[in-house]
């Protein structure tokens, strides 16, 4: 009898665990904000861009959301990472290569775009100025169309040159990249 009552105890703790784990995991694919990623190359560099991907849903995004003035981890979920395989200009001045979250702090008329070198992390809620390798001021652009789920996109400008460009809402945010000792 004892045996038994062992052997179903067992048998109920494996079931619980085996259930635990298989609905413990996390699939990204179904979440409100799905991850994505954008890539290409500038220059000799592989840029690389992992984020998760929010959607407007008829909100005012940019100033209320998100606000005006506050670092923001420019998507959803885990901080936006962007990766450089080589050495890059960024808005004329160097960034090492490596992966960096990626934040920004949104205005009407400048962003700040911050790469910081705590890579791994959720949201901004841990952000660290210290930690930051590098600081650009860019200007916004407004958009023609509305764009519903932010995106990035990695476009090259000629043969060392290119740019980041993210999209939501109303605004594009675009960061000018050369590579090879060009200053951008």
């Amino acid at each position: 009898m004892i045996m038994k009552q062992l052997r179903a105890s067992l048998l109920l703790c494996l079931f619980l665990a085996v259930t635990t784990l298989a609905f413990g995991q996390d699939d990204k694919a179904q979440r409100p904000s799905p991850p994505a990623t954008a890539s290409g190359k500038i220059g000799a560099a592989q840029v690389t861009i992992n984020y998760s991907s929010p959607a407007v849903k008829g909100r005012k995004m940019l100033g209320e959301k998100e606000p005006y003035g506050k670092v923001w981890r420019t998507g959803a979920n885990e901080a936006t990472t962007i990766t450089f395989d080589k050495d890059v200009m960024i808005e004329g001045q160097t960034l090492k290569a490596g992966t960096y979250a990626l934040f920004t702090i949104p205005n009407q008329t400048e962003w700040t775009v911050i790469f910081n070198k705590t890579a791994e992390q959720w949201g901004a809620f841990k952000y660290d100025e210290a930690q930051d390798a590098l600081r650009v001021k860019v200007k916004p652009i407004a958009s023609k169309a509305l764009t519903e789920r932010l995106k990035f996109e990695v476009t090259p400008k000629g043969k060392n040159a290119g740019v980041v460009t993210m999209k939501w809402e109303n605004v594009e945010v675009p960061v000018r990249i050369k590579t090879d000792g060009a200053s951008a």
